[in-house]
């Protein structure tokens, strides 16, 4: 029988954002950073199932079109790490992983939202801009978000590197209200402070 201290604390939130398969296979169908982005993946995950009590945590998994590396039911669009029966998973189809899902009822206003997961310019700045406009606290990690290089079409055509890219996130993130840690902040980060 699961002891009170199991019990999910609801005012901590760890939000896995996309983590599946296809992000994290070897570039180019994953991310240029897959290899340390997944290092810190894993132990933030592992940081949070130790917490006692544990953060609630959310699993989001994107539902990608045909043919695309996360469609439904291919082995791009399984979630990296196992999920444990006290964690939730569900499934969202728009970058803005509170749109069209449960989650709203699932976290709480009051909560303290961790994001982690892919990718920084999509799923990330969008859930993170919809926890911000909810009233949570939001908290993004460097190193335990990425994204792809991107081809510009525009403005003399190139590429911007994704590093490049995760740093915009940020700092955009950063003066919309998003709290940005490092790696290093990761102790005690899923206690009431």
């Amino acid at each position: 029988m699961p002891s009170v201290a199991d019990a999910p604390n609801k005012h901590h939130v760890l939000l896995l954002l996309d983590m599946q398969v296809a992000m994290l296979s070897e570039p180019p169908i994953g991310v240029p950073a897959s290899h340390t982005v997944r290092n810190n993946l894993e132990r933030i995950l592992a940081q949070a199932r130790s917490a006692i009590p544990p953060p609630l945590i959310i699993h989001v998994r994107n539902t990608g079109g045909v043919g695309e590396p996360d469609e439904p039911n291919t082995s791009g669009w399984q979630l990296i790490f196992p999920v444990l029966p006290n964690e939730i998973v569900i499934d969202k189809m728009k970058n803005n992983a509170f749109a069209g899902t449960p989650l709203p009822s699932l976290i709480p206003l009051e909560a303290e939202i961790v994001v982690v997961g892919f990718q920084s310019d999509f799923s990330i700045r969008a859930t993170c801009d919809a926890a911000l406009f909810r009233g949570n606290e939001v908290i993004l990690i460097r190193g335990a978000h990425a994204t792809y290089d991107r081809i510009e079409v525009l403005h003399g055509g190139g590429i911007t590197p994704a590093k490049k890219i995760e740093v915009e996130v940020e700092t955009e993130l950063e003066d919309a209200g998003v709290h940005l840690l490092d790696m290093k902040d990761l102790p005690g980060l899923f206690t009431d402070r």
